[in-house]
C-alpha cells in the first residue's frame, strides 16, 4: 500500500525539489509514495476533504512556509485546528531562525529552504515512520 504525500507550494520548483528528495521510497524499509502536488490553499483544503470522504489517509503534508497568497505556517496551524487527527506535517521554512514561526504553526517538523534533500528525506522518513506529531526542529 503506497504513501500518500500531499506538497503544498505556489511554486512549481519547490514542489519539484520536495519530490525529487523524497523519491519514489525515501527509505528501503517504507513503502513507494504517491504524491499530491497543490498549488493553491483551496486546493490543499479540497484534497484533504476528498481523501477523508474516500476512506483514505495522507500520511505526510509538506507546506512551504514561503508560499503565497497563503503560507504553508498559517495553513497549517488552520489544519492542526480544524482537522482531527491531522495528518503529520512538515513545513518548509524561509530560514532556520523562523523555527519559532513553525512551533506556532504546530508543524511537526521544520527544514529550511532551500531544499536539502538529505535533512528533509530524514525528516520526512521520521514522521513517515511515527505517524504521530513531535516537532523535530
Amino acid at each position: 500500500m503506497a504513501l500518500n504525500v500531499l506538497v503544498y507550494s505556489d511554486d512549481r520548483n519547490t514542489r519539484e525539489q520536495v519530490l525529487l528528495a523524497l523519491g519514489k521510497r525515501p527509505a528501503a524499509d517504507l513503502a513507494e509514495i504517491q504524491y499530491l502536488e497543490c498549488a493553491t490553499e483551496p486546493a490543499v483544503i479540497k484534497a484533504l476533504d476528498a481523501h477523508a470522504k474516500g476512506g483514505r489517509r495522507l500520511d505526510l503534508l509538506v507546506l512551504d512556509g514561503e508560499a503565497t497568497p497563503v503560507g504553508g505556517m498559517g495553513l497549517c496551524r488552520q489544519l492542526k485546528d480544524e482537522i482531527y487527527g491531522c495528518p503529520p506535517v512538515l513545513v518548509l521554512i524561509g530560514r532556520p531562525q523562523d523555527s519559532w514561526l513553525a512551533a506556532w504553526s504546530r508543524a511537526d517538523a521544520a527544514v529550511a529552504a532551500p531544499v536539502d534533500p538529505v535533512a528533509l528525506a530524514a525528516t520526512a522518513t521520521t514522521l513517515l515512520r511515527s505517524g504521530t506529531a513531535h516537532l523535530v526542529g
